[in-house]
């Protein structure tokens, strides 16, 4: 589904730190470039940098030399305020352990993204947020909080606000990771079904199981990347799922 417009070019990432005087290096000259519509899988183990390179993809933090490029501008040029414009404007997030907001409705979660937009009004607010929440099949959920859901429905809250704003890339830090089998392969399904429809997917995580339903995994390792490949034909979460023993639940 990839076309030909890069959306994501890094170029030679480093990243340090000094921890207890000592310098580490977490990134040691990364490259690779993601295209619109890709849905690549980034993979490590605990160590191999795939954080800290989140971070800096997720506008959350800069490299300390190289070159990110996303969407055509470079990001180490912005300043703070600018990349957290652009953080949330062209990046929806996914996270492991779904951070809504206790207590609000689905609505109000997924609303969140747009307070921060002064060209979005309260109405365009709720409708999109509604629509967000249709495209991942939770319509009869509206307004239900947080703690009324079970994990699989509080994820699919956190992926229709991470698709709200119409990001250019949606980024997932193992977001199935605090899932059981089947409901994963149900959030699995929901990444098939919007890769499908055009969207760039990077989704970070340890586990390598996940790279068979991605069209491209990279590893990394010490802070390099140690294979980059590609997968022409990846397989079915849906097939997957309907082939699970039902007394999963």
């Amino acid at each position: 589904m990839s076309n030909d417009k890069e959306i994501i070019r890094v170029e030679n990432l480093r990243r340090e730190f000094i921890v207890g005087g000592e310098k580490v290096k977490a990134l040691r000259g990364v490259s690779f470039a993601i295209h619109e519509g890709e849905f690549v899988t980034i993979m490590g183990t605990s160590g191999s940098g795939k954080s800290t390179l989140l971070n800096i993809l997720g506008c959350l933090d800069t490299p300390t030399s190289g070159e990110y490029l996303l969407d055509g501008i470079s990001v180490q040029t912005m300043s703070k305020n600018q990349r957290a414009i652009t953080r949330n404007r062209k990046i929806g997030f996914v996270f492991q352990n779904y951070n809504l907001l206790p207590k609000t409705t689905a609505i109000e979660n997924v609303e969140l993204p747009l307070l921060y937009n002064s060209a979005v009004n309260a109405r365009q607010r709720r409708e999109k947020a509604i629509a967000a929440l249709e495209a991942v099949e939770l319509g009869s959920r509206l307004n239900h909080k947080s703690n009324q859901m079970s994990g699989g429905q509080q994820q699919r809250v956190a992926i229709a606000r991470a698709l709200v704003n119409d990001p250019v890339i949606i980024l997932a830090d193992e977001a199935t990771g605090n899932l059981d089998t089947r409901t994963s392969f149900s959030i699995l399904m929901l990444f098939q079904e919007l890769h499908a429809k055009g969207r760039t997917i990077i989704f970070v995580t340890h586990n390598p199981e996940l790279a068979e339903y991605s069209s491209r995994n990279i590893v990394l390792r010490d802070g390099k990347v140690v294979s980059d490949t590609t997968n022409p034909h990846p397989a079915s979460a849906k097939e997957a799922f309907e082939n699970l023993p039902k007394d999963n639940d």
